[in-house]
């Protein structure tokens, strides 16, 4: 049994705990812009529904699906332009 453990390699085992960690926070960014995603998802759909929807029916009308359309797209530019402020606005912060 003393030779199993003594032929254990620990630096190894250190980087191996090293690339782990790595991954697991890797996977833990993954999941939390997947989460950011349906919330946004979410959010313009509360928003755009409430804004074009008069009254819900079997059918979409055009001006309704329209409205639909163009609340979305108007969120989702108004959501990438602040993204890209901000990170502009960190940029310059770290030169």
């Amino acid at each position: 049994m003393s030779d199993f453990s003594s032929s254990f390699d620990m630096p190894s085992a250190g980087l191996s705990e090293n690339a782990d960690a790595a991954e697991l926070q890797r996977l833990i960014a993954v999941e939390q812009q997947k989460a950011q995603f349906q919330a946004q998802v979410h959010n313009f759909t509360d928003v755009c529904w409430d804004k074009c929807m008069d009254k819900p029916s079997s059918k979409m009308d055009s001006r309704t699906e329209a409205c639909l359309v163009s609340c979305v797209e108007r969120f989702i530019d108004t959501t990438l332009s602040i993204t890209n402020r901000f990170t502009q606005m960190v940029q310059k912060g770290a030169h």
